[in-house]
């Protein structure tokens, strides 16, 4: 049985998911940090070759990445809702690294795990991986259900 598809079948989920879009684009850390369980894991081992824990050092994550660009967005371009508290969508960034004036942008898929109202987990896949990342997403989501 595969897991049910929907793109934002739990409107909480969209809300909550678009929120911390939003906090992130305009910078603001605090607002982001409030959307991660205390013991979060942000996994980037696939893209940025670590794997935070805890708000403090996810935000440290964080605050690296984006002091590195003068100018940051981050797009949910494809967002499902894939049951059991499991969020895929491919996410594209869009920067300005400092000191240049060339623009720069990557797509990645992202995996969230959302408990009581919470990111659990983030994982980051390559844009190379995207199909990939959809797949371990949608077998999360049965896994969990």
């Amino acid at each position: 049985m595969s897991a049910q598809i929907r793109p934002w079948g739990n409107p909480c989920r969209n809300k909550l998911t678009r929120g911390a879009f939003e906090a992130v684009n305009r910078r603001d850390l605090d607002a982001l940090m409030r959307f991660y369980a205390p013991d979060a894991l942000l996994d980037t081992t696939r893209t940025v070759g670590v794997a935070p824990r805890g708000r403090a050092a996810i935000r440290g994550l964080v605050e690296d990445w984006m002091g590195a660009y003068e100018e940051l967005e981050w797009l949910r371009e494809e967002p499902l809702d894939l049951g059991n508290g499991v969020v895929f969508a491919v996410v594209r960034q869009k920067g300005r690294p400092v000191g240049t004036i060339g623009y720069v942008q990557q797509r990645e898929g992202w995996v969230w795990v959302w408990v009581d109202g919470l990111i659990a987990s983030l994982t980051t896949h390559p844009y190379t991986d995207i199909d990939e990342a959809r797949a371990a997403a949608e077998r999360l989501a049965e896994e969990r259900g």
